[in-house]
């Protein structure tokens, strides 16, 4: 089983999964896609499937924990690990919703990564939008650990995404190597929407001391608020928020409180401010922290590999636009200052969901 700290995997033929619905070039039939790849890579624990003629990897470990992975966009679209020892006990950990117009599904765990090398384009450039991921390949540890890597390239670089799972956790990877003459300057994140049961019972834990300034995120595909709707005030705060005032943009403060409610709107980036990090030594965020589900009782450790940031949202009373059930979006990032890929160099990030319901 490849390790995921070395990302080392061997290198077969790749076969290229692209979605009817995202493309207009004469391409195989979805069907003759997941017949090519359950083929070359199909193995106990891996199927090769397709939703809604989106050709989907699903990976099921020996305990039944499985996730499911659209290939085209690289977008992981369920994770249900067992979290209950009884025989039905499987919880969904990720909110998704269905795209505008039977589009690309919402939510879930998704990649951003924007090129901000050209300094005039506000935000930068995705590297991604139009990027077509394909099956690399493919490893397991007989049941108990089962990985997919996917690759795609953009211009002079080179990206490899790396989902693995396990029983008690799951692990999205990624590697950008530059190819070219020139240095990126990338600002990126691996974003994950996770579901709670009530609006009120949603927090997280681990973040004390750290500092954080009112940020937008990174738009991405995937994402179910835009920037803009995510720094927009909330307009049905209640009257008895007591201390719920809203962040104020470029302002910076230190987390006082052992656990971070989630009940109000808010957005957020935990991180060293960028002055900071001028210094010799500086406090960075911590590298892992949870959430808690009080409605469900259940609780997942996030932990942050080779990204700077921490990106944190809440959609307040906003989430009832999609129904009963609320969400945040988190996850690490490289957002205020970028990651800078020099010539023949590679970056390396990572981030892991794991949890102890057991």
């Amino acid at each position: 089983m490849a390790s995921l700290l070395s990302f080392s995997l061997p290198r077969p033929n790749v076969i290229k999964a692209t979605s009817t619905t995202a493309t207009t070039t004469i391409s195989p039939s979805t069907s003759a896609i997941t017949e090519t790849l359950t083929e070359k890579f199909s193995r106990k624990g891996i199927k090769f499937t397709e939703s809604n003629d989106v050709p989907t990897v699903e990976l099921t470990v020996r305990n039944g924990s499985s996730l499911s992975l659209a290939i085209p966009d690289a977008h992981v679209t369920s994770y249900k690990p067992k979290v209950f020892w009884k025989d039905d006990g499987f919880e969904e950990v990720l909110y998704t919703i269905p795209g505008n117009g039977g589009g690309k599904t919402k939510g879930g765990i998704g990649l951003v990564i924007n090129d901000v090398s050209d300094k005039a384009s506000k935000g930068g450039t995705s590297l991604l939008a139009s990027s077509e991921w394909s099956v690399k390949d493919v490893d397991s540890d007989a049941i108990d650990a089962l990985q997919v890597e996917l690759g795609c390239s953009s211009g002079t670089l080179d990206i490899t995404y790396i989902v693995t799972l396990y029983p008690i956790s799951m692990a999205t990877a990624v590697i950008i190597s530059n190819n070219g003459r020139k240095e990126a300057s990338l600002t990126n994140a691996i974003l994950s929407h996770f579901k709670f049961k009530r609006r009120s019972g949603a927090a997280i834990q681990g973040l004390r001391t750290c500092s954080y300034c009112a940020h937008p995120p990174l738009s991405s595909p995937f994402e179910i608020l835009s920037p803009i709707e995510a720094m927009k005030a909330d307009d049905d705060v209640g009257l008895f928020s007591f201390g719920s005032e809203p962040d104020k943009l470029g302002q910076w403060t230190s987390q006082d409180v052992p656990f971070t409610i989630l009940k109000d709107k808010l957005s957020r980036v935990y991180a060293a401010p960028p002055q900071e990090r001028l210094k010799p030594f500086y406090n960075t965020p911590p590298s892992k922290y949870e959430t808690l589900d009080q409605g469900r009782e259940l609780f997942f450790r996030v932990i942050r590999m080779g990204f700077e940031d921490i990106y944190l949202s809440s959609p307040g009373s906003l989430s009832m636009k999609y129904g009963n059930e609320y969400f945040i979006c988190t996850g690490p990032a490289s957002m205020l200052v970028p990651v800078v890929v020099k010539p023949g160099e590679e970056w390396r990030g990572a981030q892991v969901i794991e949890h102890d319901n057991l």
